[in-house]
């Protein structure tokens, strides 16, 4: 027996289910990728960067959007779905496949997973680096408190940092506003199975 191919979805069907899905879809030539169905401390944590973040933003003339806008991402069409995102400013958007796309957010945030750390990490960041507004990236673990911070240099480099205790505070550069750890992981229970295999002694 052979095996029965895989369907390979055009853009057009593609704009047609992500008119009515329920979930997050992503195309990525020709395959749908499901990105919704995350852990309850994934949900927690993108409502903590929300619910912190929102009122702040505003008295500062940003603005915060939730997982649900998708993204313009140039390097990679037809567009992303970040965990969160925000901008100070006039927020730009443009129609694609009858949806409306964000094209100039400074800040993106990403809540890491067993399954979309490594693309988070790599090929997705190096993607969003297209976005000519993009500017800095958090990438959040769920299983301990570690956040990841990137931030855009004047000369096109991107500084590192990174924040792994709760009293810890992160200055997003972007938007003038810092969130703390502790706000960041409220409500949120630490998986404490290690991450890595376990080490045996040498025989």
């Amino acid at each position: 027996m052979s095996a029965v191919p895989k369907h390979k979805y055009t853009l057009e069907e593609y704009y047609e289910l992500i008119q009515t899905a329920e979930g997050r879809l992503e195309y990525w030539d020709g395959e749908l990728f499901d990105m919704g169905g995350a852990s309850e401390a994934h949900y927690e944590i993108e409502g903590n960067f929300l619910a912190c973040l929102k009122v702040p933003l505003m008295t500062r003339g940003c603005r915060a959007f939730t997982s649900n806008t998708a993204i313009k991402v140039p390097s990679l069409p037809p567009f992303r779905f970040g965990d969160f995102s925000a901008l100070c400013g006039r927020a730009s958007f443009e129609k694609i496949g009858g949806v409306d796309v964000l094209t100039n957010p400074a800040l993106i945030v990403e809540v890491l997973s067993k399954s979309t750390e490594a693309y988070d990490r790599g090929d997705k960041f190096s993607h969003y680096k297209s976005i000519p507004n993009f500017c800095e990236y958090l990438l959040v673990a769920q299983h301990r408190p570690h956040v990841s911070h990137f931030i855009k240099q004047s000369d096109g480099s991107w500084s590192y940092y990174e924040y792994n205790v709760l009293e810890d505070v992160v200055t997003l550069a972007s938007v003038g506003v810092q969130i703390k750890l502790q706000d960041i992981y409220l409500g949120v229970t630490f998986d404490n199975t290690p991450q890595y295999p376990q080490l045996r002694p040498l025989a």
